[in-house]
């Protein structure tokens, strides 16, 4: 919850400049922006993902996740159903890495494993905004996505026991999120804090079922959370 706070507090600050702008004789920046059929636009921004792990049985002892800083890029495809409703589609890339601490082990070598992942992702998404007040309008966000992680080792013929923790390749899910779009004198700009939810089980077991690391884990689902910079 610490870092959801941290994240949210990076967005506040760097929205301030823009919220400076903003007066009550304000001259309306864009004002066709929103009355166009079809937008287009990129984002940029960090991340932060975790995993979220349900155990075949409660031994008091769980995989410990160390989460780090990642980014993600992508484009923006907008098209708009009414004044208050646009279906986007946001494809990009994303890279993070996490380091998860397996329980059971004296020597640091088996007990960590480091996992590294860049994810193309293609989420379709509905965002739904409020009326446009002034230079800045807020909206909530959500919608599905599917997604394909380059480094997930799914047909590495090695495990574990060799050093090697494997994920699936293919994986699918849903993001909620909520943000304010800022219109500029040359454009509009949108902060946004997104949760994501994985729906689908990312593990690869190893070869053996009573494997030390992932014998007692029944799925493992990544959950993480994105702040993303808009230029539309």
């Amino acid at each position: 919850m610490k870092n959801v706070f941290l994240l949210f507090s990076l967005l506040v600050l760097a929205c301030s400049t823009s919220l400076a702008q903003f007066t009550d004789d304000q001259i309306l920046n864009l004002q066709t922006e929103d009355k166009r059929f079809l937008n287009w636009g990129y984002y940029l921004g960090f991340n932060q993902y975790d995993f979220q792990f349900e155990y075949k049985n409660d031994i008091g002892r769980d995989v410990l996740v160390d989460k780090s800083f990642g980014f993600n890029v992508g484009l923006i495809g907008e098209l708009r159903i009414n004044e208050f409703l646009d279906a986007r589609f946001e494809p990009g890339l994303l890279y993070t890495a996490r380091t998860l601490g397996f329980p059971g082990f004296t020597d640091e070598a088996d007990a960590l494993r480091e996992v590294r992942s860049t994810y193309i992702r293609f989420p379709l998404l509905l965002k739904a905004s409020t009326k446009r007040f002034g230079n800045w309008k807020p909206f909530i966000i959500g919608g599905v996505y599917t997604s394909m992680n380059l480094g997930s080792k799914e047909d590495s013929l090695d495990d574990n026991s060799s050093g090697e923790f494997r994920m699936k390749k293919n994986v699918y899910g849903y993001e909620l999120g909520f943000g304010i779009d800022f219109y500029t004198e040359y454009f509009k700009f949108t902060p946004s804090i997104r949760g994501v939810f994985a729906l689908s089980d990312e593990l690869v077991p190893d070869d053996d079922p009573n494997s030390p690391w992932t014998g007692n884990i029944n799925a493992m689902r990544t959950r993480g959370i994105f702040i993303n910079f808009t230029f539309e």
